[in-house]
């Protein structure tokens, strides 16, 4: 496939100068005033590192949170608190993420050496850690893990985060807000993320 490449205008000088001040007092404030910024340039850097096939994924599935009462913190819910209709499409969006990764080259683990290390996590998205170990002793080059976040019975939130194996860093992240509880909302919403955001083509 050919790259797609934009023609470069020419930038007046003046311009160019200007820009050169501003992006150097920009990054001079960023990084003497907060240093939380160190960390999110190199969020950033990381996620355009991303190889775009290959390698052994250990996915951790789909798991569903919920933040609808505005007086508790979300709080992750096991399968019987889970509207029987919202587990169905729990489970599709996770078949559809599965599915994804092999067809653009990834191997899917099996995830039966950790079974018991499995149970004993509420959500492996958020438990300190515990992903990697569990992706230490499968051998994965990568983790995922999603959240699917009950806002209110019209509004959901999905989160992707795709993690290396071995240090738990982040690789790929994508998030995406949905209107609408039926199968077709949560799938456009699981496949904006993966298309646009853990996949997204740079060639046409």
């Amino acid at each position: 496939r050919a790259v797609v490449r934009t023609p470069l205008k020419p930038i007046p000088l003046a311009r160019l100068f200007w820009e050169q001040y501003q992006a150097h007092h920009v990054l001079r404030f960023l990084f003497l005033k907060n240093g939380h910024m160190r960390l999110i340039l190199l969020l950033f850097l990381a996620l355009t590192t991303f190889a775009s096939a290959g390698g052994s994924v250990a996915f951790f599935g789909m798991h569903m949170t919920d933040s609808s009462s505005q007086t508790t913190a979300a709080s992750t819910l096991t399968p019987s608190q889970i509207d029987p209709a919202e587990l169905e499409r729990l489970k599709l969006v996770e078949a559809m993420a599965a599915e994804w990764f092999v067809a653009e080259g990834f191997d899917l683990l099996d995830l039966a050496p950790v079974a018991d290390d499995l149970d004993r996590v509420s959500n492996p998205a958020n438990c300190y850690g515990c992903d990697v170990r569990m992706a230490k002793k499968l051998g994965a080059d990568f983790i995922l893990v999603g959240e699917l976040n009950k806002i209110s019975d019209a509004l959901l939130s999905i989160n992707l985060q795709l993690r290396d194996g071995e240090t738990g860093r982040l690789v790929k992240a994508g998030a995406t807000s949905i209107r609408g509880n039926t199968d077709d909302t949560w799938k456009r919403g699981m496949r904006y993320i993966l298309k646009s955001r853990i996949f997204r083509e740079e060639t046409k």
